[in-house]
């Protein structure tokens, strides 16, 4: 596990993913294909978040080492995430040192918690090749109502059923138990 400490006093903890083609494209793949419906996704950088979530279940495909999450029909809509070899076309080759930015280097688990160490968010995170975010996934949270999105007073703890999960499938990482004392974190 790694620790990244902010400006603001809050921390997120990391849990390590190999950023492997075939490790990748199966996560994405259970993410969005079986649990489309309990993530909120899109990138999650200082001064932008982008909450998207799906309504109805997307395909995911991958060609040229691009991983696609699109929705057919009236609402049709993708996104694209470099995750293995990319090689261009025949006419139009990318130039290696460009495949190595464009292709994910570092995926993670993550847990942030606020300025007294409560736990506040759980999710999935990529980075490329040069170290800039390509797309954060939310996990259920314990401490929101799914359905209001709105902050409870008491947390079901069984909302990172799907987190604990993929990170122990994924990372490797043990399932905790819930902490001791359950109080809610500062939201901004």
């Amino acid at each position: 596990m790694s620790v990244t400490e902010h400006l603001d006093g809050t921390r997120t903890e990391y849990f390590e993913v190999e950023p492997a083609e075939g490790i990748l494209l199966a996560l994405l793949k259970e993410v969005f294909e079986e649990h489309w419906d309990q993530v909120i996704f899109g990138p999650c950088i200082e001064g932008a978040v982008f909450e998207g979530r799906f309504l109805q279940r997307p395909r995911v495909s991958v060609l040229d080492g691009y991983v696609t999450v699109e929705l057919g029909g009236d609402e049709s809509w993708h996104f694209h995430l470099c995750v293995g070899p990319h090689r261009g076309t025949p006419a139009l080759p990318t130039p290696p040192e460009l495949a190595r930015w464009r292709r994910c280097a570092r995926a993670a688990f993550f847990r942030t918690r606020d300025r007294a160490g409560r736990p506040s968010a759980w999710g999935f995170r990529m980075w490329n090749g040069h170290g800039e975010q390509m797309l954060t996934i939310f996990f259920p949270n314990p401490w929101l109502d799914p359905g209001r999105r709105r902050y409870v007073e008491a947390p079901d703890w069984s909302r990172l059923d799907l987190w604990m999960q993929m990170r122990e499938r994924h990372a490797g990482v043990a399932r905790e138990a819930p902490p001791a004392v359950a109080e809610r974190p500062l939201a901004h």
